[in-house]
């Protein structure tokens, strides 16, 4: 009891819960066991997550959240918390594994109800608030908020909520501004209230942190380096300079990649350490290659410069052009519903594809070693590379039946291997990939907003105060790094160190700033009039106003009107369509029973 008063809050709190590890854990587990009562056989997981359930009904999420006690705002990351234990448990054990995910799926979607259900002015605070465990070994686990736990699981019910995009998409604006306490734990601020709306206040070099600016610097930077990538790769090696010295094209492509690759390993870093290592993603790894390529480029480049034989200055040379022409860029337009649909869709394929590689290796290394033996029985190996190379080749679908080894026995085995490769397990591998296609896109909604929500959590949760966008952020880690001793926890902005930062990108991004502040002056109502009327020749209708177009009034020179039966009146007639069928009938069972009852006592007094 002692420690669940020093913890508690009230229920009606709009403040972050500071809840520790062990109370987290005691939520978590009471969960779990109400998820146990609650579906003790299978259900199929539609059942559960369509809107009328007869599952998830009204009273079922008033249990919930009167299990949480003091830890209402808790309960959300407690729910997202328990779905993860459920898969784990239905990834371990496969006899429940469809009694699990269902269990998986009904924390989702009570998370899901019951932030719908919370008020305006807690929903920064249950989204935000950062909240630890205990991990099996007893340790503490990484700080994690109910988004971005459900980020982490890719909990697409929970992220296409509407309570879910409206805190994405303030941060994506930056109507709210991330902002970093101690101990790892943030809150989400409205920027008005740290801000001046005005444009001059919105001058503000702390705007180029906002996810959708950083996304516009981004592709404006990438196709730059687009463009410097094919002129620097296209160059033919007999015009380049003799003496292998850097042209401009070189220098600035390789400082461009040198930019992005510290941004990249920096934020999976800083992700790491603090957070998750579930933010090492599958386009993490791709990101990580293309830099690779590109640092392998750098450095046989290098090498070529230092070496003094002109023969192996050469061959340096030309291995720096074919690991840079090997490099690709990978898009950053993503954030497009269209070309985002299609990236999940190409990412679920090749993730999918490990099923098909782990097969193929395994009989890979089977008919390698029966050729090779095949080879090797006349006591000679002189066909090693060619067995190899041949077995690749029928996968490829371009077989080689005239450099065959072992006879009529290698020819048979080559056989097997084509039925086996290019028959079976590629129309596994079809399968595949059609099975994946078809899940992301009669998904596609919810798989989008997912993606889209991931995108933007990734640009603000690494925190940095000072955001210099690549390749600019050389300048912050060579020029403004070693003045790096004045700074304090609070008001970063305003220590010595900040202030340095606040000059130097205030110069460097003058020109972005300038267009960021004139475009949120525009869309603020408060700013200069002569921009917003600018900007904003026609004022929106806002449709969603209920109350403004319940009954409406219209002048009509022949005294017609619209509004004959009032609105209120109209909407006692409509059917509830948020309860299910089973739910309807029961309720009005229910209310026949206590009618009946009632008869019968009341027959019962007058018999009497």
């Amino acid at each position: 009891m002692d420690s669940v008063a020093e913890d508690g809050v009230s229920l009606l709190s709009t403040k972050s819960v500071s809840a520790s590890p062990d109370t987290i854990n005691k939520l978590v587990m009471r969960v779990r066991a109400l998820t146990f009562r609650l579906l003790p056989v299978e259900v199929s997981e539609d059942s559960i997550s369509e809107p009328t359930s007869r599952i998830i009904t009204a009273d079922v999420i008033k249990v919930y959240q009167e299990a949480a006690g003091d830890f209402g705002e808790a309960l959300p990351y407690a729910l997202l918390r328990a779905r993860q234990t459920f898969v784990r448990d239905a990834q371990r054990n496969a006899a429940d594994y469809d009694e699990n995910m269902g269990r998986a799926t009904a924390c989702e979607v009570l998370a899901r109800r019951i932030v719908h259900l919370l008020e305006p002015d807690r929903l920064m605070t249950v989204m935000s608030t950062r909240f630890r465990y205990l991990e099996n070994d007893g340790d503490p686990s990484s700080p994690s908020s109910a988004l971005e736990s459900a980020i982490d699981q890719h909990c697409t019910i929970f992220l296409s909520s509407s309570e879910a995009q409206h805190v994405v998409n303030a941060l994506w604006r930056g109507d709210w501004v991330q902002i970093n306490n101690k101990d790892g734990d943030i809150d989400y601020v409205p920027y008005h209230e740290v801000q001046d709306s005005s444009y001059f206040g919105r001058l503000d070099p702390a705007r180029l942190g906002v996810p959708r600016y950083q996304n516009i610097f981004k592709i404006t930077v990438w196709l730059i380096f687009l463009g410097v990538y094919s002129q620097a790769v296209r160059q033919p090696l007999d015009r380049i300079d003799p003496s292998h010295q850097f042209d401009a094209f070189e220098g600035l492509l390789y400082s461009m990649s040198l930019a992005f690759s510290f941004e990249e390993m920096h934020k999976l870093y800083v992700t790491l350490r603090y957070f998750t290592w579930r933010a090492f993603g599958f386009w993490t790894v791709i990101s990580l290659t293309t830099d690779s390529l590109l640092i392998t480029a750098f450095t046989f480049r290098i090498s070529g410069i230092i070496v003094s034989d002109p023969e192996k200055s050469d061959h340096f040379h030309y291995l720096s052009f074919q690991f840079l022409a090997c490099s690709r860029l990978i898009t950053v337009v993503e954030n497009y519903k269209w070309i985002g649909t299609m990236t999940i869709c190409v990412g679920r394929m090749l993730q999918e594809s490990a099923i098909f590689f782990a097969l193929l290796s395994v009989l890979l290394a089977g008919f390698l070693q029966g050729m090779y033996a095949l080879d090797v029985a006349d006591t000679s190996n002189d066909r090693g590379a060619s067995v190899i190379n041949v077995l690749l080749e029928g996968i490829m679908q371009a077989p080689d039946f005239s450099n065959l080894t072992g006879g009529a026995f290698g020819r048979v085995m080559y056989y097997m291997w084509m039925l086996a490769s290019t028959i079976i397990l590629l129309n596994i591998l079809i399968s595949l990939f059609s099975s994946a296609y078809e899940d992301v896109v009669d998904n596609a909604e919810a798989q989008y907003l997912a993606f889209f929500a991931g995108k933007t959590i990734n640009m603000i949760r690494a925190p940095d105060t000072y955001v210099y966008p690549a390749p600019f952020n050389l300048i912050e880690g060579f020029l403004v790094a070693p003045f790096d001793n004045c700074k304090i926890e609070c008001a970063p902005w305003s220590s010595p160190y900040g202030q340095i930062n606040r000059v130097v990108m205030s110069c460097i991004f003058f020109a972005p700033l300038t267009v960021i502040a004139l475009y949120e002056a525009s869309m603020n109502k408060r700013g200069p009039k002569f921009v917003h009327e600018w900007m904003h020749t026609l004022e929106a209708v806002d449709e969603d106003d209920e109350e403004a177009h319940a009954d409406p009034e219209v002048d009509d020179a022949d005294g017609l009107q619209i509004t004959k039966v009032p609105f209120q009146d109209l909407v006692k007639r409509l059917p509830n369509t948020a309860q299910s069928t089973e739910t309807v009938l029961t309720n009005e069972i229910q209310t026949l029973k206590r009618m009946m009852e009632e008869i019968l006592k009341r027959l019962d007094e007058k018999g009497s």
